[in-house]
């Protein structure tokens, strides 16, 4: 009996690797990178994604280390493809920003995710 679980906790495994998982949009890089130093505030945001994602239905946030955000409204680019998206940043003060993001993948999912840098001019 215990060879046929084995059998069918193996073919299970199997099957379940094999199967392919939903194409949800998964953060590949960044404009600042995870954990950068900057010397002075960036212009803008940029999320490069490993498919397409609705622009128009995705986010960005800036939140600072005491909580308080900053707007960081979502432009369009125009060399960049349909599976980036750019945020315009106004002047930071100096700390610790965290990126907070959402996007809406062509899959149907909503995904998030979020990193920080710190600015220290």
């Amino acid at each position: 009996m215990t060879s046929l679980r084995a059998a069918l906790l193996a073919a299970t495994l199997v099957l379940g690797l094999g199967t392919p998982i939903a194409a949800h949009s998964l953060l590949l890089a960044s404009t600042p990178a995870s954990n950068a130093l900057l010397k002075r505030s960036p212009p803008y945001i940029v999320l490069r994604f490993n498919n397409r994602i609705e622009r128009r239905l995705s986010r960005v946030r800036l939140v600072d280390e005491h909580g308080t955000t900053a707007s960081a409204p979502t432009v369009p680019a125009a060399d960049a493809g349909p599976e980036a998206l750019t945020a315009a940043v106004p002047p930071l003060a100096p700390g610790v920003w965290r990126v907070e993001w959402q996007v809406f993948s062509t899959d149907g999912h909503v995904v998030n995710g979020s990193f920080q840098f710190r600015l220290a001019p």
